[in-house]
């Protein structure tokens, strides 16, 4: 085997699906950044069948914030396909915060899930003390991603769930780091140039956008529901 193969068959990343719903116009949320329940009772179902199906799910201390709680699978289907595959019922819920600046009266950290923070050195000085958190993983670069992919596939997460917000999931696109998107569309127009969109950031050149590949298209009810590929990585 030549070095090259080697180098290959050691840096592994888990697959990184980001589940989001969005207003008509690209909105996760108005310019409050208030909770975003207008998908329906079917886009919540689909996006529970899609967290049966990772090992982690992550997603930025604003969608923490906003929502205070996670996501707990409840379907008694769902979670006996969970046992006889010999995964945990839950999987890991993370969340990604530098500044790791959270209420410890948020329900997130009542819900019997298991709870796992990425943050920097001194965030995670705030909670190695606390049973609040299962692990800690402490990052003291602004592009560690790579990296921090790299070690959640060696802690057994192969398959991960990017659940927002729109920074964390610029930071994984430019990263190349998300593999697939799922997208419901929601019928609804929120507007305004301070709501946050499915991706923020710095945003990508025309000249260089992030391609996509549609793989399937289903309308259930007034809603869309969008699953893409990542067609072109980003270069590095």
């Amino acid at each position: 085997m030549e070095k090259q193969d080697i180098v290959k068959e050691i840096v592994k990343f888990p697959d990184a699906i980001a589940i989001l719903a969005a207003t008509a116009d690209g909105k996760i949320s108005d310019r409050q950044r208030s909770p975003a329940r207008f998908g329906s009772k079917a886009d919540r179902k689909h996006l529970e069948g899609q967290i049966a199906s990772v090992d982690a799910v992550l997603f930025g201390r604003g969608t923490l914030q906003a929502y205070q709680t996670s996501l707990p699978l409840r379907d008694r289907q769902l979670l006996e396909q969970r046992r006889e595959a010999n995964k945990p019922d839950q999987p890991i819920h993370i969340v990604c915060s530098r500044s790791a600046n959270f209420d410890p009266q948020w329900r997130f950290f009542r819900q019997p899930i298991p709870r796992w923070l990425i943050t920097s050195t001194p965030g995670k000085e705030l909670w190695q003390n606390s049973p609040c958190f299962d692990r800690i993983i402490s990052v003291d670069t602004d592009n560690h991603w790579r990296s921090t992919f790299q070690q959640l596939y060696q802690l057994g997460l192969h398959r991960v769930a990017i659940l927002g917000g729109g920074e964390l999931v610029a930071s994984l696109l430019t990263a190349d780091l998300i593999t697939e998107l799922w997208l419901t569309i929601c019928p609804f127009l929120v507007g305004g140039k301070d709501a946050p969109t499915i991706v923020e950031g710095t945003g990508f050149s025309l000249r260089s956008p992030q391609k996509l590949r549609l793989l399937s298209a289903e309308t259930m009810g007034e809603e869309v529901f969008l699953h893409y590929a990542i067609k072109n990585p980003l270069p590095l």
